[in-house]
């Protein structure tokens, strides 16, 4: 691998890891704790990710439990929950708050690969954009005469390559996860 590509390697990396983060938090039709990930709630009078105040768990494929580690926090909790309007059954036993994951309808189902598919384009546009900070790097240094134009072609076949790979890579991470979505 040539420098100007090893040197940028992170970038195309950051970008894959950002985009499976990202689609955590797509529900599934199966309980998973990390669509909760993004929600905070109030607590001692500041917002507290949810993970800080509750143990999480999934108690069966329908069902999230939230057990808060101080009972005075369920109410806010409940609440968090609630205005996260993530689609979930909310409902609170006293001690935990339990989470129902309801049945996806296909037109959910849809709606869902749609936002996975606007993810999957915006980290497209980053994969795109580590890979023309590269390709200007190895023009810059063909222009300045620190590489031949047999290096300079060479370089940028490497490039392409290693962008295709990265594209193949994030289109088989999106396929899984529409496959997870779609799956009754």
């Amino acid at each position: 691998m040539n420098q100007y590509l090893e040197n940028k390697q992170s970038d195309f990396n950051k970008a894959i890891e950002f985009f499976k983060a990202e689609i955590t938090t797509i529900r599934t039709g199966r309980a998973n704790t990390a669509v909760l990930d993004g929600v905070k709630a109030e607590a001692y009078g500041v917002l507290n990710p949810l993970n800080t105040l509750a143990s999480i768990t999934v108690s069966d494929a329908k069902n999230i439990l939230v057990t808060p580690f101080d009972k005075n926090v369920i109410k806010s909790i409940e609440k968090a929950i609630i205005d996260a309007n993530l689609g979930l059954g909310v409902i609170n036993d006293g001690d935990k708050v339990r989470l129902t994951i309801p049945p996806l309808t296909e037109e959910n189902r849809r709606e869902l690969v749609k936002k996975l598919n606007e993810k999957m384009e915006r980290t497209r546009i980053n994969l795109r954009q580590a890979r023309d900070g590269v390709k200007n790097l190895i023009e810059a240094a063909y222009e300045e005469k620190n590489i031949s134009e047999d290096d300079k072609f060479r370089f940028m076949k490497e490039l392409d390559e290693f962008s295709a790979k990265k594209n193949e890579e994030l289109k088989g991470i999106r396929d899984k996860k529409e496959k997870d979505i779609m799956e009754i």
